[in-house]
């Protein structure tokens, strides 16, 4: 019985996902950060990641734009890149502050625009000592069939990015105080 129930809950999660029943493949970084895990969340929380990452990173991002919300479950936001002639929309999904988890569904752009059918962010603040955490974040992805010859997949560097960005800023300002 509890297996049926785990199945059901499977398929209903995967349909509201827009998941087929395969398995999604994933794409991981994990990085250690000597700050606390409530500041790194701070940052990750709503849009503080996406505005910090965008001013740091300007030869890479031309622009950030929140197209609905305000950094909540539910905000849709659309990055821009340099030359300005691809973008990425996501969509925020889950948010859950005791766990320090944030989710987002690709909605265009990404890997969805070179052969994926679902592209899932999900960042991770994970508390080691009160002093340091890890930032994980993951990219899980499904090919469409017709392009799996192709071995289309995301691009985690400006993820690893966002995460070293994170480090800098924070170490460096603990530093300072």
């Amino acid at each position: 019985m509890l297996k049926q129930v785990s199945l059901i809950c499977f398929l209903i999660f995967s349909c509201y996902m827009g998941i087929e029943s395969k398995d999604l493949k994933h794409l991981t970084n994990e990085l250690e950060v000597n700050a606390a895990a409530s500041r790194v969340w701070e940052l990750y929380r709503h849009l503080g990641i996406s505005m910090l990452t965008a001013r740091e990173l300007k030869t890479v991002i031309q622009s950030v734009q929140v197209l609905k919300g305000d950094g909540g479950v539910g905000t849709i936001l659309k990055l821009t890149f340099v030359p300005g002639n691809s973008s990425y929309t996501e969509r925020f999904i889950k948010i859950d502050d005791e766990k320090k988890v944030k989710v987002a569904k690709g909605l265009e752009g990404g890997c969805l625009a070179i052969g994926c059918s679902v592209q899932i962010v999900r960042l991770d603040i994970i508390e080691k000592t009160s002093d340091s955490c890890i930032i994980r974040s993951d990219i899980g992805y499904a090919v469409k069939e017709e392009f799996e010859a192709n071995d289309p997949k995301p691009n985690i560097q400006l993820l690893a990015a966002a995460a070293q960005i994170t480090k800098r800023f924070l170490e460096s300002s603990k530093n300072d105080a």
